[in-house]
């Protein structure tokens, strides 16, 4: 072991600041290149496991399930055991799950390490930017996560190039044995150089029974979702719906009566902050389904080998990655409601192009306009709207509130890919044929774009001009009843939203509640599959130029 700086006062300059950057990149760059890397493998993993399009639903879904249930969780455990502990934990359980992805002899182990995998990103994707918030001098930590999330940017643009290029050459399995060098790699930078830190307030019990009701819940529905186009109205798919349902209706009883909830209820008290995750779950539900299905479509319908497919789609995260922050200054200078409306819309808009695309889509006149109109609707929802879900709550609360909204962006992601081939009308071998698929996946498009107005009409409606005055909303949730008691110390305070140490330590001696709002840390938004987890920055702090 090297002498390490003690946590909170390491510098970017330095030797060991820059190999905790390193280290926490890596980390988050595993899961983000996953997001984007397995959706272009899908077509040669049906072909060569000779599955079913439900297997291929699970193939995504089995993921997202187990990494939408314990996201929070997951940055609960690293702020009380120790968050580089936890981040080693899900780096090493990440890569073990991906080596066993990459060598599953069928459907059935592939989609067991899947669900592993998930739960191995759910210790890892919170735990990288834990790592920066917990170890950066609180000078520095705003140009720590701006770096942080300008690096994972470039990973999520490089993936779907990397994964065409790898199921092109060496097969499919190679996108999941990417993971074990990575792995090999950071494990020990991270022992070598990244100090140990841990929440001291942290207290209470884990709300594993929570956990447990909201993935058995979104497994319940998404069984049946996925099984009813070749199954119909058999008695375990009904079963299993009626399961989920009622297993969300119990979810949600215990989350109301926990000590210390993983989504606290009060927080759905914040007006602004259940409009704008309801605006989240509507477009992240269309950039699923449409992220998803487009690769396969490339592939299967329009000819083009799995390299043009990931390469296809490379504009919407390129003009992410050059503008997203300027859209964030934006919004802050004319307030969040025009973008979250007129975003949905464009995006929209890109969707509809893309009904243009049939089986011989010609690449700059069918896809490329409509993936560019894509692109920029992107650019003008992504980072306002992270910026509208901190503002809607406490300085203290934000990690939390961050949490929540990407937890809600992946489950939704996770229901439209369950549900868009059955409301589509896709059979089960829809994707061995060239016209059947084509003619569902418009189908599934104009469902998308339904989607992404109902989004925006609800921006218009319920999103305000601009951010509530401090501490209001906060207050008013508690003095309508909702909150029925004072949010959970710690709730929040030091990251058990799953993102780690929230909040600066000199502003550790804040008074309760607060009365701060904050905005966002992250420069740059490039993830399609949910927003980024952001710990947020007091609004009354310093702009960076070189970050955050």
């Amino acid at each position: 072991m090297t002498d390490l700086t003690a946590p909170g006062t390491v510098r970017m300059a330095t030797a060991q600041g820059r190999w905790v950057l390193v280290t926490a990149v890596i980390g988050s760059g595993m899961a983000m290149l996953d997001s984007t890397v397995v959706n272009v493998a899908l077509p040669r993993i049906g072909t060569d496991l000779n599955t079913s399009l439900a297997a291929l639903q699970w193939t995504v879904n089995a993921y997202l399930l187990t990494l939408a249930a314990l996201l929070l969780l997951g940055g609960a455990l690293g702020d009380r055991y120790g968050r580089r502990r936890i981040f080693l934990i899900g780096m090493v359980w990440f890569a073990a799950a991906s080596l066993l992805c990459g060598l599953a002899p069928n459907a059935a182990v592939l989609l067991t390490a899947r669900a592993l995998q998930g739960i191995g990103g759910a210790l890892l994707t919170p735990g990288s930017l834990a790592l920066i918030q917990a170890v950066f001098h609180p000078d520095e930590r705003s140009r720590a996560v701006g770096a942080w999330s300008g690096l994972g940017g470039v990973a999520t643009a490089v993936g779907p190039f990397l994964g065409g290029w790898l199921v092109d050459g060496p097969g499919w399995r190679w996108v999941f044995f990417l993971n074990v060098p990575l792995a090999l790699v950071c494990v020990p930078l991270a022992a070598r150089h990244v100090p140990e830190t841990r929440d001291p307030t942290t207290h209470g019990r884990f709300d594993v029974p929570g956990a447990a009701l909201g993935a058995l819940a979104l497994a319940g529905v998404t069984y049946a979702l996925i099984a009813a186009p070749a199954r119909g109205a058999a008695p375990d798919v009904l079963l299993a719906g009626a399961a989920g349902v009622l297993l969300a209706a119990a979810f949600l009883a215990v989350e109301r009566r926990h000590p210390d909830p993983m989504l606290p209820p009060w927080l759905f008290g914040l007006r602004q902050f259940t409009a704008v995750n309801a605006v989240t779950v509507c477009v992240y539900a269309a950039f699923g389904g449409f992220f998803f299905l487009t690769v396969v479509f490339l592939q299967v319908a329009a000819g083009y080998s799995a390299l043009a497919a990931g390469t296809a789609l490379l504009p919407t995260t390129v003009l992410m990655l050059l503008l997203s922050a300027r859209s964030g200054e934006l919004a802050q200078r004319i307030g969040p409601r025009l973008p979250l409306t007129l975003g949905p819309l464009l995006c929209a808009a890109g969707m509809l192009l893309m009904t243009r695309a049939g089986t011989d889509a010609p690449y700059g006149t069918a896809v490329l306009p409509a993936v560019t109109v894509l692109g920029c609707g992107m650019v003008l929802l992504v980072a306002p709207l992270t910026a509208t879900v901190l503002a809607s709550v406490d300085v203290a609360h934000a990690g939390l509130a961050s949490g929540v909204n990407n937890a809600a962006a992946r489950a939704a992601g996770l229901l439209a890919v369950a549900a868009l081939p059955l409301l589509a009308g896709m059979g089960p071998e829809a994707y061995r044929s060239a016209g059947a698929f084509a003619a569902g996946y418009r189908r599934s498009l104009l469902l998308c774009a339904a989607l992404l107005i109902v989004g925006a009409v609800l921006a218009w409606c319920t999103v305000r001009s601009a951010a509530p005055e401090p501490g209001t909303a906060e207050k008013a949730a508690r003095a309508e009843g909702v909150a029925g008691r004072e949010a959970p110390a710690g709730a929040g305070e030091e990251g058990a939203a799953g993102a780690g140490e929230m909040r600066p330590r000199e502003e550790a001696g804040a008074p309760a509640g607060g009365e701060r709002h904050c905005r966002p840390q992250c420069a740059y938004h490039c993830g399609v599959s949910a927003p980024p987890l952001d710990p947020g920055v007091p609004a009354s702090a310093p702009e960076r130029e070189d970050g955050g």
